[in-house]
């Protein structure tokens, strides 16, 4: 059931937030981003029904599990929601399949790049495509196979990231490509920054890392309280140390986790050196260690030892609020950022 009162926007943030919230059907253009073990039903729903939009995280869950995941999300919430799918997992092509069959309203494509027939399969299903895009060749990839919307993600973002900074792809393509409705991601965490972004073109942000603070997220305590104590620059990228196995990086607060997957790489370059595994598996086995590492900081607490994988915005975040209250924030700091900049400007 929706909630009878979801945060809203004002009328002068409207003038530069329709594009988005027409898109994504919510009152806010604000998106939370897919996080795997934390946006689940609960968190996705209640997301949806204070007015910003919820995407499901299928990570590489049991394709019955997230079939489950879909049908409990539905039950909380009668207002729109995404379904995020990483086109490396093993379950790709099932996860895919169950949010086209169940009618799901946007997908998220994530991982690597989808094919043009996933994304035709998913339009199909009527769903809106959200692709993500890191350079502008791969926007304009993605545009030419029928994407509806852009995901921009800087470097700054938590997770797994690219390479390039936000400030450098908003340049490259938020400027570039007007014709269709591009997301902000990476190192956003305040309603100001998503005023400037929203005067600079962009339709919405989609922020992960923000929302780990919220009450009724199911992150473990621990996981908050270091998220509060970290700054900004303790967020760090993981390395790749040699071009015979290329992963993708990981930004996550420096603990042991991140001692431990450089000790992975090392023991997996030994194996495919000899002949043990090939590059694929090797490339599964840094993808099951993240996921699970994740799991046993964000779920169960261990925070010396599990992965804590954060955006640079972690360096502003100072309290754990309910997300109506962080929603609410968002939406007068944005539109006391639009004051701001018509009294600068004299109108």
């Amino acid at each position: 059931m929706s909630a009878p009162n979801p945060v809203r926007s004002t009328e002068n943030l409207d003038r530069i937030w329709s594009r988005g919230k027409e898109f994504l059907g919510s009152e806010l253009p604000i998106m939370c981003g897919a996080m795997t073990w934390i946006s689940d039903p609960k968190l996705v729903s209640l997301m949806s029904n204070l007015g910003a939009f919820g995407v499901l995280a299928a990570g590489n869950m049991p394709p019955e599990l997230f079939s489950e995941y879909v049908a409990e999300t539905r039950k909380l919430t009668d207002r729109p929601f995404g379904g995020n799918v990483i086109t490396i997992a093993p379950n790709y092509q099932a996860h895919l399949d169950i949010l086209c069959q169940e009618k799901v309203g946007h997908i998220v494509f994530a991982g690597s790049l989808p094919r043009g027939s996933e994304v035709a399969q998913a339009k199909q299903s009527g769903a809106k495509v959200l692709c993500f895009a890191s350079t502008s060749s791969i926007a304009k990839r993605m545009i030419s196979y029928g994407a509806d919307g852009l995901i921009l993600e800087g470097s700054e973002a938590g997770g797994h990231i690219g390479h390039v900074s936000t400030i450098v792809l908003l340049q490259e393509i938020l400027f570039n490509f007007p014709e269709v409705p591009i997301f902000v991601a990476g190192g956003i965490a305040t309603g100001r920054m998503i005023t400037h972004l929203t005067l600079m073109g962009a339709a919405g942000a989609q922020m992960g890392t923000k929302f780990v603070m919220a009450e009724e997220c199911n992150a473990h305590d621990k996981f908050k309280d270091v998220f509060i104590r970290a700054r900004a620059r303790e967020a760090i990228s993981t390395p790749q140390y040699s071009a015979k196995l290329p992963v993708v990086s990981v930004r996550a607060l420096n603990n042991h986790a991140m001692d431990h997957f450089g000790e992975l790489q090392f023991d997996l370059l030994s194996q495919l050196k000899d002949g043990k595994i090939n590059r694929k598996e090797a490339q599964f086995k840094v993808e099951e260690y993240w996921v699970g590492s994740l799991r046993n900081a964000a779920v169960d607490g261990d925070v010396e030892h599990g992965s804590l994988m954060a955006g640079q915005s972690v360096g502003i975040l100072d309290k754990v609020q309910p997300l109506r209250d962080i929603l609410q924030d968002m939406v007068n700091e944005a539109d006391l950022g639009l004051s701001e900049v018509r009294q600068r400007l004299g109108v």
